[in-house]
């Protein structure tokens, strides 16, 4: 008779035990397959959120001046040989090494303005990307057209004016097109309008003030992208918002070592449900290996034997407990996040990765349960029956 029809005969036999190791094994894998599939989907998500989630690299004109701001209060400042970027120049940031980590690039013109005796920042943007740039602001109303404005929730206030009015800015009539909800930053004092309005308006046509750069995904290299722009645009000044790519990207890290924790620990927990319970066979059939021993079966044969049964039962719960985890992460996914459409694909890597460790699990919980059995004397053995 062969080894292999010994074993599944016994698992035959004893179907509680064998379920008793599937299920154990079967919580483990599936859990393991949940936290890698959810952390992997969320990861993605956050991934493409992060991509659109504002601008984390600056370029401004390079300048000899030296801040004169301390806890917002501004004490003005003296400019010595300030340069202006022109617009035209924002194309060489299409020919970076990295260019296609570039979610978008927003050029910004700015200036003074004097509107109902008020002076106020006028601010040209290309409200094209702005929802790349800038996706916390809700507007009341529409964003400006050609010859419109759209203005901040004080700049309405102060101002006095709302949806519909039409204001005179340096001599032009332009019609309020919508009014900012409080953002609780300075986008709230200013007024903005399309790039080539504004650029009109203040006589800066084909220049720009700054551009802001959203660039981000995951190990993106922030820092080489900021060379290869500085490297690409020499007249300007390069910068990155650090604290805000750092704090992204540990993020994203916190969930990997956390997953990676959680699958650590469930899989300790079904190792030993396995030795536990192959302990528990191996005593339980210690009559029936001194049979074997006593009518020729070797060592290595009972040893192999149990390990065959280990495996089976571990090749099982691995392919069985992958299709569970994918369940439990699609069904989980909801919970986590608010995007719509978070896909949880197949993943081979993954599916191997888990079958290949549920049976070394099984196998190497057994190693020791195997041991004893091989080693049982078949004479106190057969004395037991």
């Amino acid at each position: 008779m062969k080894l292999r029809n010994i074993s599944l005969a016994h698992l035959r036999r004893k179907k509680a035990k064998a379920v008793f190791i599937f299920v154990g094994l079967l919580v483990g894998v599936s859990s393991v397959v949940a936290f890698m599939s959810l952390v992997d989907a969320l990861t993605r998500d956050i991934n493409h959120k992060l991509e659109k989630y504002g601008a984390n690299i600056l370029i401004m004109p390079k300048t000899e001046n030296l801040s004169l701001t301390y806890g917002g209060l501004s004490l003005g400042g003296i400019s010595f040989e300030m340069q202006e970027i022109l617009q035209e120049d924002l194309k060489g940031i299409t020919s970076i090494n990295n260019a296609a980590n570039v979610a978008a690039v927003g050029p910004m013109v700015l200036g003074a303005v004097k509107v109902k005796d008020h002076n106020v920042l006028l601010a040209g943007v290309d409200f094209s990307v702005s929802h790349f740039l800038r996706p916390w602001w809700k507007v009341r109303g529409e964003k400006p057209g050609e010859t419109e404005i759209l203005l901040g929730f004080e700049a309405a206030r102060t101002l006095g004016v709302d949806v519909g009015n039409t204001l005179e800015v340096n001599g032009r009539a332009l019609e309020v097109s919508g009014v900012l909800e409080s953002t609780g930053s300075q986008d709230d004092q200013i007024i903005f309008t399309h790039l080539s309005t504004a650029q009109t308006i203040l006589g800066k046509e084909g220049r720009i003030s700054m551009a802001e750069v959203a660039a981000l995904c995951n190990n993106c290299p922030i820092d080489d992208m900021v060379k290869q722009i500085s490297g690409a645009l020499p007249g300007a000044k390069v910068m990155a918002i650090k604290q805000v790519v750092s704090g992204r990207m540990a993020t994203l890290g916190h969930f990997n070592r956390f997953a990676y924790g959680l699958s650590a620990l469930v899989v300790l927990v079904g190792g030993l449900v396995v030795l536990v319970t192959m302990m528990g066979s191996v005593r339980e059939r210690k009559s029936e290996f001194g049979i074997f021993r006593a009518i020729g079966f070797q060592r290595s044969h009972v040893i192999r034997m149990v390990l065959l049964e280990a495996g089976l039962i571990s090749a099982l719960a691995g392919a069985a407990g992958y299709l569970l985890g994918l369940i439990i992460t699609k069904t989980a996914i909801p919970l986590f996040t608010e995007s719509v459409g978070v896909q949880v694909p197949f993943d081979p890597a993954l599916a191997g990765g888990v079958f290949i460790l549920a049976v070394m699990l099984g196998i190497i919980s057994s190693i020791y349960p195997a041991y004893l059995a091989g080693n049982l004397d078949p004479n106190e053995a057969l004395r037991a029956l």
